[in-house]
Formats: C-alpha cells, structure tokens, sequence
C-alpha cells in the first residue's frame, strides 16, 4: 500500500510576480475594497454587507467574503455567542490595508467632488 499524500491546494497562477498586479488580483475588482471597508467601520454579518450604499449582489457579496477568508484577509468567528450564525472580522493582513483605504479615502476626498466619509482614521 502506498503511503497516503496530502491533497495540495496548487498555488495561485499570477499574471506576473509584480506586487501590485498580486495585489489587484486579489483586491482589484470593484466590490472587493468596498467589503474591506464595511469590515473596517465594524460590519460584521452578511445582512449588513448587503445593505451599503452600494448594493452589492448577494452573490457577489459572497464570493468576495470567501476570496476573503481564502486569502486570510478575513476570517469566519461565530456571529454571537452559542448562535450558530457567522460573523467576519478581519486578520491582521486585513487590517495591514487600512492605511491603503485611508490613502484612497483621502485621494477622493480631495479629488472627487461631493464625497464624503464614514472611514475614520484610527
């Protein structure tokens, strides 16, 4: 009997090993940052993902949560306690991008007439 192999998950195929093109193959589609910034103001559970502004498909919405987690920008914690429900909060990595929005908020701010924010820099 042959011994038993581990399945390996193969790693991702990148356009290049340029750092912002790794980057946006990850974060680069228009809904991606949006769930960043949702998680960084303290949404935390699906419905309120679904209800921004924005009104990002439900099944967008969870394709982008599980791009996510697969890239251990955020993770899965139960929504309460004893609740069978789940929650998303981000990991390290994920709060690693906050002063990128913070530079994208400040971008628009100055730059695009009529914005405003709920971002706050902390």
């Amino acid at each position: 009997m042959s011994p038993s192999r581990k399945t390996e998950v193969p790693p991702p195929t990148r356009r290049s090993p340029c750092p912002v093109a790794c980057t946006l193959d990850i974060l680069g589609d228009r809904w991606t940052l949006l769930v960043v910034r949702d998680l960084m103001l303290g949404r935390t559970r699906f419905k309120e993902f679904s209800a921004s502004p924005e009104g990002i498909p439900t099944n967008i919405l969870t394709d982008r949560l599980e791009r996510l987690v697969r890239h251990g920008i955020a993770e899965r914690i139960p929504a309460a306690e004893g609740s069978k429900r789940l929650a998303y909060q981000l990991t390290e990595k994920g709060e690693a991008l906050r002063p990128v929005l913070k530079a994208m908020k400040e971008w628009g701010l100055v730059w695009e007439e009529g914005t405003r924010a709920a971002l706050s820099d902390g």
